[in-house]
């Protein structure tokens, strides 16, 4: 009776779908790139199972200002899909290594139209489940300063003027100290020079 208990729950288990676990997808965070340029947008994912031969990979696009997306890129069965009717027709390219879990893709010839929001996907079969990570790019004439450029300066100059206050305090002191020093020497001098003068007189 017990053999075929363990026979049966082998047989059971066999036959039980295998579970999916959770897949983590990694973007940028956002993206600077000058008008006329062509930039990559990275996505790659964690996932416990190997790298499956159904992985997919699948990029959406909101422009700014839109609440809609529309659909630009989709990898599955080895074949990569691209938009050739979408706002990058013939200006995207996969450069991508799915065996290595890679999803990027590039943009050639950037416009300021381009501005936007990219969501990338990926399923790594069995593990499907997972949130969408997202990226947006902004296109530029010339690319920004950055804050922490701007914010650095802004401490160089203070910390500057404070160097140079400090600076000019102990040189004010220097001159000071220098200018009683004169005068106690003169005012000695001049003393010391009465003082003979009166011996002379008495002489």
């Amino acid at each position: 009776m017990l053999t075929f208990l363990a026979l049966a729950s082998v047989v059971l288990l066999g036959i039980v779908p295998e579970q999916s676990q959770a897949i983590v997808i990694y973007t940028g965070w956002e993206r600077h790139a000058l008008v006329g340029s062509d930039i990559r947008l990275s996505c790659s994912f964690f996932s416990w199972r190997w790298t499956s031969e159904d992985v997919t990979f699948s990029w959406t696009y909101r422009p700014d200002g839109s609440r809609d997306s529309i659909s630009i890129f989709h990898y599955t069965g080895g074949a990569a899909y691209v938009d050739n009717k979408g706002p990058f027709r013939d200006r995207l390219e996969f450069v991508g290594n799915p065996s290595r879990r890679d999803g990027s893709i590039l943009i050639k010839n950037l416009e300021f139209s381009d501005n936007g929001t990219f969501t990338c996907d990926a399923k790594n079969p069995p593990d499907i489940v997972g949130r969408p990570s997202s990226v947006r790019l902004l296109v530029f004439e010339k690319v920004p300063i950055q804050a922490g450029v701007i914010t650095g300066a802004i401490i160089g100059v203070v910390l500057g003027l404070l160097v140079l206050i400090v600076v000019i305090y102990y040189l004010m002191r220097f001159l000071v100290a220098r200018r009683v020093f004169s005068l106690s020497v003169s005012k000695h001098g001049k003393k010391k020079k009465e003082g003979s003068q009166q011996r002379q007189i008495k002489v």
